[in-house]
């Protein structure tokens, strides 16, 4: 067998080019190519290989993070149950959405419960599928698919590290209820962690910048377990002088010991995602973003899993979504192991 090279160019078929298999590896990624709910842009579901495809472009040596390669991360193959699944609930959804929701209308009303059944399959499989690998002491990374795809996966690291907290890197709050009559919909992400995950101590929001009324009143009446760092504010802070290091370090203490990262490719300037399906103005660079991350480990805080959601592939040649999410995914993976050392 040939001796895998680091530095040469990507030869091997896994993530980043990586020869490890999940038994091998670290750290195990989870694509889940779903996105039902999705109602503006679509795209997402094809992420999780897009991101594969584009990670074999990706340096080994991170200036940062050093060699997390060496840990061994490995990527399982995508389910097609959930690719099963995501179709059934798409067809399902397309006429929910093109009536603006199920408007208490009997049809509409079933087709949203077919796809709260579907999405329900799903939650299922993330969740026992994560579960799975943390149960062989794996770090498990979960690829979107949109941010429905989520819900599983913290729960199973809630279930696992009561008392955890969400960093939620995101342009929307995501707290809406049943958003456009589905219960479990990517707008209704961070609603769901709240309501039905008690492990959950708190909810650490950062770069929000698009929510709706219902949404900045139930973060203003939560008692503090939502903590929600609008974007505008941030940066109204920074003209005033504040540094992003010490926006960075407020954002760390306001988190618990244990930390879950759920980041939405939204959550960045949308020039650096520029096909993700709900574009806002404003965000993160992405130096921004990775600091971030350094800031909660220096704090002492220990990174005990993550997912990362709505990347949707380029399309036009340019392979660039894609091409900024595997270096994304890179950074979430070094900076998680750094945590655990």
């Amino acid at each position: 067998m040939t001796k895998f090279d680091p530095n040469a160019a990507a030869t091997g078929g896994g993530i980043f080019g990586l020869p490890h298999l999940p038994a091998q590896a670290r750290v195990v990624l989870v694509p889940v190519p779903f996105e039902a709910t999705t109602s503006y842009g679509g795209g997402t579901s094809n992420g999780p290989r897009a991101i594969l495809q584009a990670s074999r472009q990706v340096d080994l040596f991170d200036v940062e993070t050093g060699k997390p390669y060496e840990h061994g991360i490995a990527m399982l193959e995508e389910s097609p149950d959930v690719r099963a699944w995501d179709l059934g609930a798409r067809t399902a959804a397309s006429h929910v959405i093109a009536a603006g929701g199920t408007n208490r209308d009997p049809a509409l009303l079933g087709a949203a419960a077919t796809v709260d059944a579907h999405m329900e399959k799903m939650n299922a499989w993330v969740r026992a599928t994560v579960d799975l690998f943390l149960e062989r002491g794996k770090i498990v990374g979960t690829i979107g698919g949109d941010h429905s795809v989520s819900f599983g996966a913290i729960e199973a690291h809630a279930r696992r590290w009561p008392g955890l907290g969400i960093l939620h890197v995101d342009a929307h709050a995501d707290l809406r209820r049943a958003y456009e009559g589905f219960t479990w919909s990517h707008a209704s992400i961070m609603d769901n962690v709240v309501e039905r995950i008690p492990q959950v101590s708190r909810l650490v929001q950062v770069g929000i910048r698009d929510l709706c009324e219902e949404e900045h009143d139930r973060i203003a009446a939560s008692g503090g377990r939502i903590r929600t760092f609008f974007d505008a504010e941030l940066a109204e802070a920074r003209f005033a002088g504040e540094t992003w290091a010490e926006q960075c370090l407020r954002l760390a203490e306001s988190l618990p010991d244990d930390v879950y990262v759920s980041f939405d490719i939204d959550g960045l300037d949308p020039t650096l995602c520029p096909h993700t399906g709900t574009k806002v103005p404003g965000g993160l660079s992405f130096q921004m973003a990775t600091s971030l991350l350094a800031a909660v480990v220096r704090s002492g805080r220990r990174i005990v899993g993550f997912d990362l959601t709505e990347v949707v592939p380029a399309g036009d040649g340019t392979e660039w979504d894609e091409n900024l999410a595997a270096r994304l995914l890179y950074k979430l993976i070094g900076w998680t192991l750094r945590s655990q050392r």
